[in-house]
């Protein structure tokens, strides 16, 4: 990559070095997915080995989205003033320590607290990661741009989950953490040597201040997006934590295979997430964003309602899901992207960051105080969850049409 001629400074890079710049970006991403999604498996072992109770098993879980969000608000009104290049490898260099701490904690203490570094500088990267994207990626193609980051969740669960709690068994619940880590150093590398400087956003004038964050806050359009990220987390997140005791408990399907939801789903979405992306640059982001809420909302209704039901059934209920569930963030975040001039895009990513980990947390505890546990650990109202998930994202095209593309 020639950071001569790449276009990162603000101009349009060449299409092999955007793409080149994506998948590195996506690498990234795949490793703070991995991080956090290969914990929630591991409850088990961990209860077992450092005789932790499952209220503090959750701790270990909601650390993370807590101290991304609390921190992310902390850093916003700063996040615009540096080169983003140099924030990225502060940032992850830091989730990596942490990734690193996970695997050598000896103790639920030390766990707790490698998980809230890990929070804290994975979710300041990751608003970086955005704002670089929505930097270098023209509008025209950031849709198919957001879409090629986004496979990073897909390829988290179809490859990286499985090879995880498989490395759990063959070692020890640490191996998957300590995996992780030595992954992050390679990218990390490969970050320093191939990623030039992104300060096209302290070009366009002086470096931004206390006032311009204020500025930011006082942006209606900027809170419309925020707005839209919230009900798109709360249209997902609201079924996510429960699935999997529902598919057990009610669909009837063997605790064992429960791996091959997030396989066959990843997979999936591997090919679907850029060919969404694509659809959406070329038809519309409002146009494919419907036909996504449209989708996932007759899977949501689907899964929410089914009794017992074939292994193979449950698979392709969970592929159409993964397809249109979380092929709605696609357009969703790439209009998000457009809100705000691209001098504030940092601070706003970290802002839409520290939503989507607030809403999740909030999601998930009131799905917590809708289902309850039947007879044969069944899950009760679990149909309850689906409708409100239903009637948000309905809900959540109207606010879509309300934001103003500035940048």
């Amino acid at each position: 990559m020639d950071a001569g001629n790449d276009g990162l400074d603000g101009s349009e890079p060449r299409v092999l070095s955007e793409k080149w710049l994506l998948l590195l970006l996506a690498a990234v991403q795949f490793t703070h997915i991995m991080d956090f999604m290969v914990m929630m498996p591991l409850g088990p072992q961990l209860q077992r080995e450092l005789s932790v109770t499952p209220q503090q098993f959750g701790s270990f879980i909601s650390s993370f989205a807590i101290t991304a969000g609390v921190v992310g608000l902390l850093t916003a009104p700063f996040i615009d003033r540096f080169d983003r290049r140099k924030l990225l490898l502060f940032c992850y260099a830091g989730f990596v320590v942490g990734t690193l701490a996970c695997g050598l904690s000896t103790t639920s203490g030390m766990l707790l607290v490698a998980r809230a570094i890990c929070g804290a500088f994975g979710g300041v990267s990751g608003a970086a990661i955005m704002a670089i994207v929505a930097d270098v990626v023209p509008p025209e193609r950031r849709a198919r741009g957001m879409g090629i980051i986004m496979t990073a969740f897909s390829f988290a669960a179809a490859a990286g989950v499985p090879l995880g709690l498989k490395l759990a068994q063959w070692w020890r619940w640490e191996a998957p953490f300590l995996a992780v880590a030595a992954l992050g150093v390679l990218v990390w590398i490969c970050l320093y040597r191939v990623l030039p400087p992104v300060r096209g956003h302290l070009q366009e004038g002086k470096v931004p201040s206390g006032k311009d964050f204020l500025t930011l806050l006082a942006d209606g359009n900027a809170w419309i997006g925020i707005l839209l990220m919230t009900a798109m987390v709360f249209g997902h997140f609201t079924i996510i934590p429960y699935l999997s005791t529902y598919l057990v408990g009610n669909a009837g399907m063997p605790e064992q295979y429960l791996f091959l939801v997030y396989l066959t789903g990843g997979l999936v979405t591997i090919f679907t997430g850029p060919w969404v992306g694509r659809l959406a640059d070329v038809h519309g982001r409002f146009k494919i964003y419907c036909v996504l809420v449209a989708g996932a909302s007759i899977v949501i209704r689907l899964l929410t309602n089914s009794g017992p039901i074939p292994i193979w059934h449950v698979l392709v209920l969970a592929a159409f899901f993964f397809t249109f569930a979380s092929g709605r963030f696609i357009p969703g975040q790439a209009v998000i992207s457009q809100a705000v001039p691209s001098v504030r895009r940092g601070a706003y990513m970290s802002l839409i960051g520290c939503a989507r980990d607030l809403a999740s947390g909030l999601t998930t505890a009131i799905g917590g105080m809708v289902v309850a546990e039947g007879p044969g650990k069944s899950l009760l109202h679990f149909d309850r969850l689906g409708l409100a998930a239903i009637s948000v994202s309905i809900l959540s095209l109207l606010v879509f049409r309300k934001i103003r593309a500035v940048a």
